[in-house]
């Protein structure tokens, strides 16, 4: 029986998208059971509630693994979206405005693509993506404002969804 911790650096990133998978494949079975049994209303405003919560304990464990200083504004924001499970399986960019804002995009969304692929339409995060990305934000830094750009059910061309995020001095 092999150790994780004998594992090699290769074998440690694809260990990291198989937990990253695995993830999102669990919060989607989750959100399908909460949805055929008290419909998408009721399972949207959950899943907004989970993500209320789960967004603030990712951001403050990735900020105590990887010493992000509370209050690091948007450059401590940037630096731990790097750390997000998002990151390890879908693709993402940052662009800055100027040094009070910061844009957000998701260029590629392992959900989304797949129901693309299916056939399906876009599933509609906007509401929850949010509450999840204020939050994640918030927790970072208290100053940090989020707004969406644009997230489905809205109108999306070259990237998945869009946030921005402003602070002032």
């Amino acid at each position: 029986m092999e150790n994780i911790q004998d594992l090699s650096r290769e074998e440690l990133l694809k260990l990291i998208e198989v937990y990253g998978k695995n993830w999102l494949a669990h919060d989607g079975c989750w959100f399908l059971a909460a949805e055929q049994k008290y419909g998408m209303d009721t399972a949207m405003d959950l899943d907004a509630k989970s993500w209320e919560r789960f967004a603030v304990a990712e951001a403050r464990r990735i900020m105590k693994a990887f010493d992000i200083v509370p209050d690091g504004g948007l450059k401590a924001l940037e630096r731990a979206f790097q750390y997000r499970l998002y990151a390890a399986i879908n693709r993402q960019e940052i662009d800055w405005v100027d040094e009070n804002t910061m844009i957000f995009r998701m260029l590629e969304c392992r959900v989304q693509k797949t129901r693309r692929q299916k056939n399906l339409p876009d599933f509609p995060c906007k509401q929850v993506g949010i509450v999840e990305f204020s939050q994640f934000a918030k927790t970072v830094d208290l100053r940090i404002k989020t707004r969406c750009i644009a997230c489905p059910p809205d109108e999306v061309e070259d990237y998945f969804c869009a946030w921005q995020f402003t602070i002032e001095r």
